[in-house]
């Protein structure tokens, strides 16, 4: 990874084109917590969401980890096109699912043995996903090593994994998953095709989507420190949602001067 082209230039203006939106959750329009359960997205985040799907004909869509059941509750009442689990499933815009899946067996035996050795260090946890897991070490970063080991082992153990790594977590998912993947399939169907992309994320899991924007000369942008491909920066969540307000505000003007 290369350090942000633009990194002290502000975010380009987005008036007169027409954009697709792609934002991943925990931490981009989320503040990070412990607990994956403890996440919450603003009341008026969510509302600034919809509009921005509204005034976008349908153009906005999540791009995380998470699964699509818990990025709906996220930003309830919003239902919007969503890749979860980083791409190994995906409602299109339609409302239909697309889904790679894990052999029951292979689930399962992961699964109890991934369950069997973090129960053996405190602090750990392991999220499920059906057909991903997380190891997740942010309460207990002594046994980073210990996890990122565990996690190579079982790729190794099982061709059809591939490892993911994030913020004090790392994940086993199907191999040709990630977020660029998403992307790419979204550019491809209404109301996403013919549009600019914008995907905002802030985690190694979301450089692919970075590739993958950046090669449609697309604008991605980076939240939060560290080196990326993203062509842009902001600084934190907060600096996510301003943004968010301020690109309403923006592109409502533009509806207004074309009436």
């Amino acid at each position: 990874m290369t350090p942000a082209v633009n990194e002290n230039s502000t975010l380009p203006s987005l008036s007169g084109g027409l954009y697709a939106f792609f934002f991943d959750v925990d931490g981009t329009l989320a503040t990070i917590q412990s607990q994956p359960e403890s996440v919450s997205i603003p009341a008026l985040v969510r509302q600034h969401l919809q509009q921005l799907s509204n005034l976008t004909h349908g153009a906005v869509a999540l791009v995380s980890g998470r699964p699509i059941a818990q990025l709906d509750a996220l930003v309830a009442p919003l239902e919007a096109p969503a890749a979860g689990v980083h791409g190994a499933e995906r409602r299109d815009a339609t409302g239909r699912i697309h889904r790679r899946t894990l052999p029951d067996d292979i689930a399962q035996t992961l699964q109890s043995e991934l369950q069997a050795t973090l129960d053996q260090w405190p602090g750990t946890l392991l999220e499920v996903k059906g057909m991903a897991f997380a190891l997740h070490y942010r309460n207990a970063p002594e046994y980073e090593n210990a996890i990122l080991a565990l996690a190579h082992d079982a790729v190794e153990r099982f061709p059809l994994l591939t490892l993911q790594p994030g913020k004090c977590v790392v994940e086993l998912k199907p191999q040709g998953v990630d977020k660029g993947a998403a992307v790419q399939a979204f550019m491809q169907e209404t109301p996403f095709s013919g549009r600019i992309p914008v995907f905002v994320g802030d985690d190694l899991t979301d450089e692919k989507g970075f590739a993958a924007v950046n090669a449609l000369q697309g604008i991605s942008v980076k939240v939060g420190e560290g080196a990326t491909q993203a062509h842009y920066r902001l600084q934190d969540v907060e600096a996510v949602w301003h943004w968010l307000e301020q690109l309403l505000l923006q592109l409502e003007h533009d509806i207004v001067g074309k009436e």
